[in-house]
């Protein structure tokens, strides 16, 4: 049974995040010829102040660049 975890950086709609789902499901399906009743996608949300790239905050990253 393929469960799959996929972590984003909060700020997705709804919407998008149903479709990241349905596709990564159908991909899982096709290339691990898995059934799709035991395919399982959890989306983990995480504030840009809890993400960090380089020893940075993403919330501090995107802060600067709106800056510029």
């Amino acid at each position: 049974m393929p469960f799959i975890t996929v972590q984003l950086i909060e700020g997705r709609t709804v919407e998008q995040k149903h479709a990241l789902i349905k596709e990564i499901s159908e991909a899982a399906i096709r290339v691990l010829d898995a059934d799709p009743d035991n395919v399982r996608i959890v989306i983990n949300e995480v504030t840009a102040d809890d993400w960090g790239v380089a020893g940075v905050p993403v919330a501090v990253t995107r802060a600067n660049a709106a800056k510029k």
